[in-house]
């Protein structure tokens, strides 16, 4: 399940929030982390991840691995920049399709 909302920040680009379940068995363990910093670093956008207000770079392995999301766990999502919803559409992908994971 995801939920988004878009609004205007003082530059007029497009901010993007969308809830993620993580549903992996092993939940944001290092490998899926790399693959989801590998998807951000695809775009021009600026990505942060939130969960239980902590908020990280999502450029950061070592920022998303200390935020212990786990299989169930909701993380927030935001991007802002040119390529903000393809972002977050790649990354909402990734999540869903348990980053490739078997189980």
């Amino acid at each position: 399940m995801t939920i988004e909302s878009v609004s205007a920040d003082a530059s007029d680009a497009a901010r993007i929030v969308r809830d993620l379940v993580i549903c992996n068995r092993k939940g944001l363990h290092a490998r899926a982390t790399a693959k989801f910093v590998q998807c951000c670093e695809r775009y021009e956008a600026e990505i942060t991840v939130s969960k239980c207000g902590d908020t990280v770079g999502g450029s950061s392995i070592m920022g998303i691995l200390t935020l212990g999301a786990a299989k169930g766990a909701t993380i927030t999502v935001t991007a802002s920049g040119p390529q903000a919803h393809e972002a977050i559409e790649a990354l909402t992908t990734l999540v869903g399709n348990r980053f490739g994971e078997d189980e």
